[in-house]
């Protein structure tokens, strides 16, 4: 594993990332010789985000104006 300064991390970021992303390999970020962030490839078979399309259902007019008066709108 390799450990890294954060200062040398900033200068060099672009291309430590596609290292990691190569050789899987992690990489620790220093601060003052403090271990503070680990930078790990993105597991391809796990998905990071989840789409939400259709996970959303509507119930009633969802376009009509709203009749009632709001405590909060006062």
């Amino acid at each position: 594993m390799i450990k890294l300064a954060a200062g040398k991390f900033k200068a060099q970021c672009l291309a430590l990332i596609d290292t990691v992303a190569q050789t899987h390999e992690p990489i620790i970020i220093t601060k003052y010789g403090k271990p503070l962030v680990k930078v790990v490839p993105l597991d391809s078979e796990k998905v990071a985000y989840k789409p939400l399309k259709g996970a959303a259902t509507f119930v009633g007019d969802i376009i009509s104006p709203i009749d009632e008066k709001w405590s909060a709108a006062e």
